[in-house]
């Protein structure tokens, strides 16, 4: 069975585009792949959180994982740090990366532009441990957005590289999982982009009733069409795409008419867009409070995850390591 792995930053809550873009199919996937799930606590590092922010991060992804349909049961869901083998890796892995290569990615170029008094070497080496992640557990597929792509070839890089420098086949090179048509874009309230937690335009899976409530009301429009059958501007086009996900056919048909006909009223949109957001996180909501408050099943979650991580990623590990030329006296 294919190995499949995929991570998230344990940083901020799960919002819309986590779990319609991705979460949902993981859920899917894990009766038909070996899958691997991880809160990347390590990779948070380099923004330098609290102490207390940092553990509290990792405790609610976990949950939010949990609370989203994802099966410890069914699926290794553990934390990076918990696994010593991938820091080590990641050492070795930086043995055979060149600064001019990871200067050149998209990512580290953005991150100096715009926080300049923080370049710190994890920025610069963020992508040989995202590659380590990948590869301690010999991963095939990978699933990743446009924005990680990079990252992803930078594996296939270090893997092709590895293996050819000292002759063996110990690393697959890992493909990007492609959900095709199941892969939801959600875009954001700002009225342009995808939802995400940097861009501070999302709506998340903890966040309450009223919350939602003021967070759709405030998403950007329009003064309303003036013509029938226009085009929709991309904010007006954006709350109806998230129409599409969250609401019923007979829904989304009624304001599409309304919309055509100019008589569209963006207030009602706002609020029936709000209440059928809320039916689908609420539960989700009340699940994770539940699953927080539970710290004997968080414990055992965490435990059982992390045996199934490292008896993964030492078998790698001793490859690799026998492939340098380590020996034990």
């Amino acid at each position: 069975m294919e190995i499949v792995l995929s991570g998230i930053r344990s940083t901020g809550h799960l919002h819309l585009g986590n779990y319609f873009g991705a979460l949902r199919n993981y859920i899917k996937m894990q009766d038909e792949y070996n899958c691997y799930f991880f809160i990347a606590d390590l990779h948070s590092l380099t923004t330098h959180p609290h102490p207390d922010d940092f553990h509290s991060g990792v405790k609610t992804i976990l949950a939010e994982y949990l609370a989203s349909g994802l099966d410890p049961e069914k699926s290794a869901i553990f934390i990076q740090s918990d696994v010593p083998e991938i820091v080590e890796l990641y050492v070795l892995l930086n043995m055979i990366a060149y600064k001019g290569e990871l200067e050149r990615t998209a990512s580290f170029k953005e991150k100096v532009r715009k926080n300049p008094d923080n370049v710190n070497a994890g920025l610069l080496t963020y992508p040989v441990l995202m590659a380590a992640d990948i590869l301690v557990h010999r991963a095939h597929k990978v699933p990743v957005g446009k924005d990680q792509e990079q990252h992803l070839e930078i594996a296939r890089l270090l893997a092709r590289r590895f293996n050819n420098l000292y002759g063996v086949e110990v690393f697959p090179e890992p493909q990007a999982f492609n959900f095709g048509s199941d892969l939801i874009k959600v875009p954001g309230l700002d009225g342009s982009g995808k939802m995400g937690k940097s861009e501070g335009n999302g709506i998340y899976l903890y966040d309450d009733e009223k919350t939602i409530h003021k967070k759709v009301m405030k998403a950007v429009t329009d003064a309303g069409p003036t013509a029938p059958d226009s085009k929709m501007p991309e904010p007006v086009e954006n709350l109806f795409t998230l129409l599409k996900i969250v609401s019923d056919k007979e829904t989304v048909d009624h304001f599409t008419k309304a919309y055509n006909s100019c008589t569209i009223r963006y207030g009602d949109l706002k609020k029936q867009l709000a209440a059928d957001i809320c039916k689908h996180t609420l539960p989700i909501r009340e699940r994770i409070d539940d699953i927080s408050n539970d710290s004997d099943y968080l414990a055992k979650v965490v435990r059982k995850g992390r045996e199934k991580a490292r008896a993964s990623a030492s078998a790698t590990l001793a490859e690799v390591k026998r492939a340098v030329g380590f020996r034990s006296f």
